[in-house]
C-alpha cells in the first residue's frame, strides 16, 4: 500500500503524519521544539534542533511503515511559514538561531517604514501589511547584524525552504 507523509515543523513541534490511499491518518510521529525567549519581544529557535527532529519524526514513521510492508511515494511540508533562517550555502552552517514568525524585533523599522510612506508600496508589492510577521524585515535585520558576513554564499529562507 502506498502512503503520502505530512511534515508539519511547528511553533512547538515537528511531527508526521502518514496517510492511506483515502486521506485518512494512519499513523504519526513527534517531537516537542524548544523555544527561546532571548529579550522580551524576541522569539527564536535552533535550526539544528528544527533539522534533527525533521529526521527523527521522518525516519520513525518511514520504518514503521516499511516494515508493514508500505511505500511512502510522497511528502508534503507545512511549517511556521515566516520563521527565517539564515545559513551559508556552501558549508551548510547555519549563522545564528531562526527568528520565529511571533518575534517583534523588527517593529520599530515597520513603523518607520510606515511614517516614511511605504506601507502602501509594501502592500502592493507583495500583499502583504507592514508586519514584523513577515520574513522580509527579519531577513533585513540578519544583514544588518553582519550575521551573514561570515559565509562565502549566504542564504537567507525560511523552514520549509531549509528543510528541503
Amino acid at each position: 500500500m502506498q502512503r503520502v507523509l505530512a511534515l508539519d515543523a511547528g511553533t512547538t513541534s515537528v511531527r508526521c503524519v502518514a496517510f492511506n490511499e483515502h486521506g485518512e491518518p494512519v499513523d504519526s510521529s513527534s517531537r516537542e521544539l524548544t523555544q527561546y525567549f532571548p529579550a522580551p519581544g524576541e522569539v527564536e529557535h535552533d535550526v539544528a534542533d528544527i533539522a534533527r527532529l525533521a529526521c527523527e519524526v521522518l525516519s520513525e514513521i518511514t520504518r514503521r511503515l516499511q516494515s508493514a510492508g508500505h511505500q511512502v511515494v510522497a511528502l508534503g511540508i507545512t511549517n511556521q511559514r515566516e520563521t527565517t533562517i539564515a545559513f551559508d550555502r556552501d558549508s551548510g552552517q547555519v549563522l545564528d538561531r531562526a527568528i520565529v514568525w511571533q518575534d517583534r524585533r523588527t517593529t520599530s523599522f515597520c513603523e518607520k517604514l510606515k511614517k516614511e510612506g511605504h506601507e502602501a508600496t509594501v502592500r502592493s508589492t507583495t500583499g502583504l501589511v507592514l508586519d514584523p510577521y513577515f520574513s522580509g524585515t527579519k531577513m533585513r535585520w540578519y544583514l544588518e547584524q553582519g550575521i551573514l558576513d561570515s559565509a562565502s554564499r549566504p542564504a537567507l529562507c525560511t523552514v520549509d525552504t531549509y528543510l528541503v
